[in-house]
């Protein structure tokens, strides 16, 4: 029998009941789970279908297909790129998980994810039997692994990290997944949610670089996917809606594939998907609110004598504690394991004292050592809390210490 790890948030339980017991109330910035409204827009279009009494396609609709190769024109710098190279997937996370499966891959094989990932690429490659290696560049590799790397995914934006790859260094892991024949995913579900150099209020320019772009790609799709959900961008976590598109050859394998294990998405939702894709409006105001939050968050972790790195894009603040020694005050447990004066190597305890100090000033996060060693002393803080969440958590931060 296959026994997987078990699932990391079940471990936050009574992190949980401390900040659930704060006099002032949870203020909940772990998970990343959306909390604004679904747009009303897409709540009719799923209500319209509703009458559905046949099998939905695989593929998707011809409408559906249209709307995505639309949106990577419009949205992704992807200009005609075919409909048939398009596929909804219930969420992303399930297409993360079976993608190892539905590309044949098993024992010997490798696949490779960021030094600071998703632990979803991981379980893709522990269902199938194969080996994950967590590296950023095949170069960091022995000659024996590189040669059985299968796999890559990238992810720009980063969760947790929110660091954004350019269009080089996309361009460079294309360069060196060809040399192997492996294939490239690029997870790349946060690509409207840039800060900074990325943010464009306006919505008048694509959003972060494409794996599918000329730049990274030079024009040829082969062995590459471009990954996507609408759960963040457009509030549709509750509907798993979400899609990949690359070579044309790969997704008819991949939709042939589905047809046999039945991974479709429900047609209404299908339906939903096509009008979401279709109107940005939504998008710009979903963004403004978490343009909002983040400048709140980030100005209190700050002021508080944390450390915000990284964090262009996405929707998490990747925090660690920037005080000499990056003890905490007020953390859970015994702080002797923890990153003392003078280290320089902060440890998974680092990362844990942190959520337990935040947790009784009621205020829940996520432990960085979910995201790999490398994550190792941070936390990762959500801005998907809602404003009053965001608000309560800002003045606590601001009156700690």
């Amino acid at each position: 029998m296959l026994r997987l790890p078990e699932y990391p948030w079940e471990s936050l339980a009574p992190y949980r009941a401390t900040a659930q017991a704060h006099p002032g109330g949870l203020a909940d910035l772990s998970i990343g789970t959306p909390v604004d409204d679904t747009p009303a827009l897409i709540q009719d279009a799923l209500a319209a279908a509703a009458n559905a009494p046949g099998y939905p396609t695989t593929q998707g609709t011809a409408e559906l297909r249209e709307a995505i190769a639309a949106w990577f024109a419009r949205r992704r710098g992807v200009p005609g790129l075919s409909p048939d190279a398009v596929i909804p997937t219930v969420g992303s996370k399930e297409f993360i998980a079976w993608l190892p499966l539905l590309l044949g891959l098993g024992p010997g094989d490798v696949v490779v994810r960021p030094t600071v990932a998703y632990p979803t690429y991981d379980i893709g490659a522990l269902l199938v039997g194969a080996t994950a290696v967590a590296a950023d560049s095949l170069e960091e590799l022995d000659p024996y692994t590189r040669a059985r790397v299968r796999l890559i995914w990238t992810n720009s934006p980063a969760n947790p990290t929110g660091e954004v790859a350019s269009a080089e260094q996309l361009r460079a892991v294309v360069a060196q997944a060809r040399t192997v024949g492996a294939v490239v995913a690029g997870d790349e579900c946060y690509a409207e949610l840039g800060w900074g150099e990325w943010d464009d209020p306006e919505g008048l320019r694509p959003g972060t670089p494409c794996l599918l772009s000329d730049q990274v790609s030079g024009g040829d799709h082969t062995n590459l996917l471009s990954v996507y959900s609408l759960s963040k961008q457009s509030n549709l976590a509750g509907y798993r809606a979400a899609f990949a598109a690359g070579d044309p050859a790969l997704v008819s394998t991949l939709v042939n594939s589905r047809k046999h294990a039945g991974m479709i998405v429900p047609m209404p939702v299908q339906a939903a998907m096509t009008v979401a894709l279709a109107d940005d409006a939504h998008v710009r105001r979903q963004k403004g609110r978490y343009r909002a939050r983040r400048a709140l968050l980030k100005d209190a972790l700050e002021a508080a004598g944390l450390v915000v790195d990284h964090s262009e894009a996405g929707l998490y603040l990747w925090t660690r504690d920037g005080r000499a020694g990056g003890a905490v005050d007020g953390a859970a447990g015994d702080n002797t394991t923890g990153h003392d004066a003078g280290r320089s190597d902060p440890s998974e305890q680092d990362s844990w004292d942190l959520v337990g100090a935040l947790a009784q000033l009621g205020i829940l996060v996520g432990p960085g050592t979910f995201y790999g060693e490398a994550g190792n002393g941070y936390v990762r803080v959500s801005l998907t809390g809602t404003d009053e969440a965001v608000a309560r958590a800002a003045e606590r931060l601001r009156t700690w210490r």
